[in-house]
């Protein structure tokens, strides 16, 4: 059965370790624990029953509370799976970086990792061209 856990936003990767250690400490039956980006706030555990689920999560910093009724796999598939970003972006276009150290810098692409939902970028307004690997929903095409 699969228990949600509201959790400090933020938090949710050092709840989740705080958890792994605990099943590791003191045995308690659960399989596995889910953080998912798309989730913020919120944590996923599959445990036995309920009352390993709240065992779990007893005394646990950051953990808010549990929600009340189990989830089922089907419910949480849209927030699990990856999906590829659907940019039409092709190697050479003019692009301009919308987040991070780069931010309103126009670059141009260099290769497209669809795999890792990735692009390598030659930024174009500097002395010395040096690639940058950014993801790829941190761009916007310029026009042509």
């Amino acid at each position: 059965m699969l228990f949600a856990f509201r959790v400090t936003s933020g938090q949710e990767n050092i709840v989740a370790d705080l958890l792994y250690e605990k099943v590791k400490k003191n045995q308690i039956p659960v399989k596995s624990i889910i953080v998912s980006p798309y989730l913020k706030g919120y944590l996923i555990a599959e445990a036995e029953n309920e009352i390993e689920a709240k065992r779990l999560i007893t005394n646990v910093p950051h953990v808010k509370s549990m929600l009340h009724k189990p989830m089922q796999i089907e419910e949480l598939k849209d927030m699990l799976e990856s999906k590829p970003a659907e940019l039409a972006i092709e190697e050479g276009q003019l692009v301009e970086i919308t987040s991070g150290p780069f931010k309103g810098e126009k670059a141009k692409i260099v290769k497209i990792l669809r795999e890792k939902e990735d692009v390598i970028v030659e930024l174009v307004e500097v002395a010395v061209p040096i690639p940058v690997t950014i993801k790829i929903n941190t761009i916007k095409l310029l026009p042509q």
